[in-house]
């Protein structure tokens, strides 16, 4: 009787305990059922967690994910730039159908029994699907940007009252291109949103030739000048040029130009007209009369260079038809430099021939500020190509080793004043300078030179005239200003 009462325990309890684990199952299928409907533990779609969540949900959130505008840093600027207005577009049903894909992968019994057991799901990532228009960035940054944020350079000016130029500032452009991408990238992700656009320095450019113009026409002004000057400057990459004439401040035509006597500067034209007599390198006697006419400015070498190797007797006139051929009609030399030379011709030039200027020119030998820039440009090119009028006007008879060896001895030139005294020191200059004295009173002071520097090579020639006396230091001061200022021009300074 006892053993049947206690087998009934046993019956009863078994089933409670069936009951029991019947409900606790059924419970955890009720749950499971629920969870399986939204989206798995682990589960991200373009990032975004969406575990737990069923489909609007997830979309929802999603969508205020990459709704967040991106933000821009152009320099300190910060500029919040909302996706829509590059088009940038969400293919929520796409990714939301790939996750369902997913969530649903694995089948119902078996994706309850890993849950029953607690198995650890493997966390699964929606890759993000969405498009956007580069067309729409580019005209975005271009006319939103570029536009607002940009700084054009400024270019370095004058400081007035000096010859110095205030550096320029640098400009500041927006690179779009580089920029396209880091956009982009920022676009497709929910934690990185920032993008430090990427930006160009842009060099300040060089002041105009004008503005260099008005700078040596003030500098003059300010000299109080009050004598005749010819200024001729030619850029010799862009070919640029500034020529002017002043007399008494004002200013005065350069067409045609003025006529200054040449004095020493006249032994360019005979140097060139004796290179293109020499048939090979000229002997130690001819090298040594061109070094002491050019570099120690010796007239008796220029009279013995000429009779020795252009002609005994007509040597001037042939320098001046070698001028002719070139083109320069106002430079010429009409006698040899001894005391009582004669003179073999009277010279008409449209320089001398005008009537509103007359800087009392030698009869013996004239030029102008352009006639002597345009021989130092022939000379010039003829050195650094092998071209130019020089060669194309006397071929086979002048080349580019003479055209080298005629500038070296004008680099020799040594005197630490005028144009020289106004660039640093190791600048080459190519030049020569000259002046004209009467019983000691100097009335005329000129110099001629091509001048090589880091930021541009040129050609600077300068005369001033005054009938009555020019003072040294104030007429050689005005030169080393306009040199200075000039070479400030082309090699201007940084920040």
């Amino acid at each position: 009787m006892r053993s049947k009462q206690s087998f009934s325990g046993l019956q009863w309890l078994s089933a409670f305990l069936l009951l029991a684990a019947i409900i606790l199952l059924a419970l955890q299928l009720v749950k499971y059922s629920r969870l399986r409907a939204s989206f798995p533990q682990g589960m991200s779609i373009a990032g975004v967690p969406v575990s737990g969540l069923d489909r609007q949900q997830a979309a929802q959130r999603i969508l205020e994910a990459y709704n967040v505008p991106v933000e821009l840093h152009y320099g300190e600027n910060v500029i919040q730039m909302n996706p829509a207005i590059i088009g940038f577009e969400l293919d929520l049903e796409s990714m939301l159908a790939a996750a369902d894909l997913e969530r649903t992968r694995q089948s119902f019994w078996l994706g309850f029994w890993d849950y029953l057991w607690g198995r650890s799901i493997e966390p699964i990532n929606i890759p993000l699907r969405s498009s956007y228009s580069e067309s729409r960035l580019r005209s975005y940054l271009q006319n939103e940007i570029t536009t607002r944020y940009d700084k054009p350079p400024t270019p370095a000016s004058p400081i007035v009252g000096t010859v110095n130029f205030q550096p320029g500032t640098l400009g500041t452009s927006l690179d779009i291109d580089q920029s396209i991408i880091p956009i982009e990238n920022a676009l497709h992700s929910i934690n990185h949103r920032i993008v430090n656009l990427s930006l160009k320095r842009t060099l300040p450019p060089r002041p105009s030739f004008q503005n260099l113009e008005i700078l040596l026409k003030q500098t003059i002004e300010i000299s109080g000048f009050d004598g005749t000057l010819g200024l001729y400057l030619l850029d010799l990459q862009t070919a640029q040029e500034i020529h002017f004439g002043l007399n008494s401040g004002v200013e005065i035509s350069v067409n045609p130009d003025i006529a200054f006597t040449t004095a020493s500067i006249i032994k360019i034209p005979i140097v060139v007209s004796t290179f293109k007599r020499l048939d090979e390198e000229p002997d130690t006697e001819t090298a040594n009369l061109i070094e002491k006419m050019i570099i120690e400015s010796g007239n008796e070498a220029a009279d013995w260079l000429m009779e020795r190797v252009i002609d005994p007797s007509r040597a001037p006139l042939l320098v001046t038809e070698d001028m002719r051929a070139l083109g320069l009609e106002s430079t010429f030399l009409a006698g040899h430099f001894y005391q009582g030379a004669p003179l073999l011709a009277v010279v008409k030039t449209p320089a001398n021939q005008r009537t509103d200027i007359n800087t009392s020119p030698d009869l013996y030998n004239q030029t102008t500020p352009s006639d002597m820039g345009m021989l130092l440009e022939d000379i010039y090119q003829c050195a650094q190509t092998g071209g130019g009028t020089l060669t194309a006007v006397f071929p086979g008879q002048i080349n580019q080793t003479e055209c080298q060896i005629i500038i070296s001895y004008l680099s020799r030139n040594k005197i630490g004043n005028l144009i020289e005294a106004g660039v640093p020191e190791t600048t080459q200059i190519a030049h020569k300078h000259g002046w004209v004295s009467n019983n000691g009173i100097i009335n005329l002071i000129g110099d001629a030179a091509i001048v090589y520097t880091p930021g541009g090579n040129y050609i600077f020639v300068i005369f001033l005239h005054h009938p009555v006396q020019l003072l040294w230091d104030p007429s050689a001061k005005l030169i080393v200003d306009l040199s200075r200022a000039i070479y400030n021009f082309y090699n201007l300074p940084t920040q």
